[in-house]
Parts: C-alpha cells; structure tokens; sequence
C-alpha cells in the first residue's frame, strides 16, 4: 500500500488531482475557525457541549465543531445533504422529476441545479430559526449570546451562514470535478475526522487520570480493529446477479452474446437511516430543553443514549428507514426494463416484469440483514458509552454515523485513486481483487 502511495506521486495528473483536494479541505477547516459577527462563541461552545446528546451536537458532529463555534461555516453542508434527500424522495413521487432523473446528462444537470436553490432556500429559513434562537437569553438561562440583538444581526447572520454554505457547495463541486473523490462526502469526512485528536486527548487524559486502566484500553483497540473491519465488509457486500447478454447480427458484426452480473448492494440504503433514526429521536431532548416539564423530563430519560426503550426504537427506525431509502433509491422495474432495452436477461428468469419481481424479491431479501447490521453498528457507539463508561465523544468513533461515513468515504477515495494508478499501468492498493465503488 505504500507504494501505492508513492507511485500515486509519480504521476503528474493524479498528484495535482490529490494536492487540489487537500489544499481546498484545509479552506474548509480554516473557515471553520472563523467566527461570525456578534456572537459569544465561547458560551454558546459550552452550552453545546453539555447537550452533546441533543440535535444540537449532531450538528456539530457534521459540521466538524464550526456549530458550537458559531462560525461562517457553522451550517456546514448540511443543509445540501437535506436538500439532495428531498430531491430523490420528489423523484420517486412527481412525475416531472422523474422524467428529469432519466434524461441522462442534461437531466442530471438540471437535478442539480434544483438541489443548489434547495440548498440556499434551507440555509436561509435554517440561518433565521439560529439568528432568532441566539438573540433570546431565555434559551440559554439568561445568558447572552448575543450583546447587541436585533434586525441588523439576523440579516448578517442570514448573510454570513448562507453565504458559508453556498462556498462550501462550491467547494465539494469543485473536488468532485478537478480533485480526487466526492467533494461533498470528503468535506464531512473532514469535518468527523477533525474530532479525531480532541477524542484521543480526552482517551489519553483518562488513562493518565487512572479513569481508564490499560487492560480496558486494549478492549477498545480490539473493538475499534472488529467493527472497522465489520463496517467494511457491511459497505462492500453484494449480492451478484448473473446476466446474460443475447447475440445481436448487426451487418458483418456480431454484438453482445457476453455474461456478465448485476450488483445487488446489501447495505444500499448507506448512512441515511441512521441520520434519519437519529434526528427523530434527537427531538425529544432538544425539545426538554425548552420544555421544563416532570413528563418531558421523564420522556427523556425513556429515550437518552443508551436507555433499553432508546435502544429498541433505535433499531426499529433503522430498519424502517433502510427499506423506505432501499424502495426510493432501488427501482426494480427501470432495471429490468434497461436488461430488456439492451437485449439482456437473467437466466432462468424471463425479460420485464418477471425479471423486476426477481430483483425485487432478492433485495427485499437481502436488505433485511443489512438493515439489522447497519442497526448493530450504529447501536455499538452508546452501548461502548454506558456499558464501558468511556465519554460518548470517544465512542462515536466506534461505529454510528461517523464511522460509516469514514470508512465509505476512505474506500471510495481509495477506489479512485487505484484506478488511476491501474490506468497507468501502476499496481493498485490491492493485489488480490479491487476495491470496489460505494454508494454515498
């Protein structure tokens, strides 16, 4: 593997693709360090950190800390992901955005361009609540986030987190097209992975305290080391249809005749449903902290972190949302129909509608215990949390979203340089197979 690195390095066009994309994730963190007029970013730092179980620290987890911060980029990207989200699920509902999603390129444009005005739209309504919300010392037991309140700082603020927005876009468009991997997927990479050295001091600290004794740590070496590997093998598992392609007589030449597979993804739902389980059963604290009720307090205390009801509703969710995602992103029917417009057919199963009920039954079948492993790893962060009594910012990093998210988002990155080097003539990372693509 790492002459896979160096010979990344030798050749001109990838080592430019790799230096660009670096160069544009250190803009990214250091907007992330840069604070937004008139507001007092050290309480609002401390009033988010002890409400780390809330939405509140969900978004900071995917802002990479420019939440609590409240810096330009506090939003992060965010609101892109929530609009791009809605966009598919109005695919799969209006016709006009249907007929848009199968116009190949021009379509795919104009898709785009749909998610980029969502975008702002989001940012802009979502700057307001935020702007509105800091300027009442109520929501933060009377103290002031914000010393001079009123109509100029909501405008600004408005200004300042929409336009941090619409640069990080840009920048996660401008990776995808001139850099290495998916722009979009490396910033939130970025931005999990920033949490990375504050969780190791916290680790390190606790070890020197005697809070944690070694054998406890080698615990959780060993379990960072299996779910890793588990995480990989979830992200990269299929399920491989054979099809087979008819002979066409075309003139003189002879077309198709070749067998080849389709590619059924066990987990194709990827970290959606954990973001959407997550944000519903985030709701409840978020709201207690406005609510100071004995039966808000007792709901919480049913669906913190770690609680057996939590827990439960947790993985319900999970599997819920992974077969709604599954259903949205996976069309059987335009699959069997394009196998049928190509002249391809899987065997034993005749072309059409008998071919999308195959698929259909086969990833019905197969969704299922991916959505069950997708719950396992996402469940492991809070049972690490309460069984092990480590602090939940040191156990994030040991399955749920974030390590989902880096492990997806490392391998697709991989995936692409390795097939630069292959074009190159160059070995790749791996010598037995290849790093496959991932769905993100």
């Amino acid at each position: 593997m790492l002459n896979a690195f160096q010979n990344a390095f030798k050749i001109p066009e990838l080592k430019n693709r790799i230096i660009f994309t670096v160069v544009l994730l250190a803009v990214y963190r250091l907007g992330g360090h840069v604070p937004t007029p008139g507001i007092n970013g050290r309480l609002l730092a401390e009033f988010v950190a002890e409400r780390q179980n809330t939405l509140l620290g969900f978004a900071d987890l995917f802002a990479g800390g420019a939440f609590s911060r409240m810096t330009i980029f506090a939003l992060g990207i965010m609101p892109y992901i929530s609009a791009s989200i809605i966009l598919q699920l109005l695919v799969a509902v209006i016709p006009y955005f249907e007929k848009l999603s199968k116009e190949g390129e021009e379509g795919r444009r104009k898709l785009t361009q749909y998610s980029r005005y969502g975008t702002i739209a989001l940012t802009a309504v979502q700057s307001l609540g935020i702007s509105l919300w800091l300027s009442n010392p109520s929501n933060f037991g009377g103290k002031e986030m914000v010393p001079h309140p009123g109509l100029g700082f909501v405008l600004l603020t408005m200004i300042t987190f929409t336009t941090g927005t619409a640069f990080i876009m840009w920048l996660g468009e401008q990776i995808t097209e001139r850099g290495i991997g998916n722009g979009i997927s490396l910033i939130i990479f970025a931005g999990i992975v920033a949490g990375l050295p504050t969780a190791l001091a916290l680790l390190v600290r606790n070890i020197q305290l005697g809070e944690m004794s070694i054998f406890k740590m080698i615990v959780l070496l060993v379990l960072l080391v299996a779910v890793t590997a588990g995480t990989i093998v979830l992200t990269q598992a299929q399920r491989k249809i054979p099809v087979q392609y008819a002979k066409q007589i075309k003139g003189r030449k002879v077309y198709g005749g070749q067998s080849t597979w389709l590619p059924l993804r066990v987990n194709q739902a990827g970290v959606i449903p954990i973001i959407f389980a997550s944000s519903l059963l985030l709701f409840p604290p978020t709201i207690a902290q406005f609510l100071h009720t004995r039966a808000m307090e007792s709901l919480v205390n049913w669906l913190s972190p770690g609680a057996l009801l939590y827990n439960i509703f947790y993985v319900v969710l999970i599997v819920f949302f992974t077969y709604f995602y599954t259903a949205i992103t996976f069309n059987p029917i335009d699959v069997a129909d394009n196998l049928k417009k190509y002249g391809g057919f899987v065997p034993g199963i005749r072309p059409g509608r008998p071919t999308a009920e195959y698929l259909d039954r086969i990833m019905t079948r197969i969704t299922f215990p991916g959505a069950l492993a997708l719950a396992f790893v996402a469940v492991i962060p809070t049972v690490i949390s309460r069984g092990m009594r480590v602090d939940y910012l040191v156990a994030s990093f040991f399955g749920g979203t974030s390590l989902l998210i880096v492990v997806g988002v490392a391998l697709d990155t991989i995936q692409q340089i390795e097939s630069h080097l292959l074009m190159r003539h160059y070995d790749g990372f791996m010598k037995k197979g290849r790093v496959r693509a991932r769905r993100f």
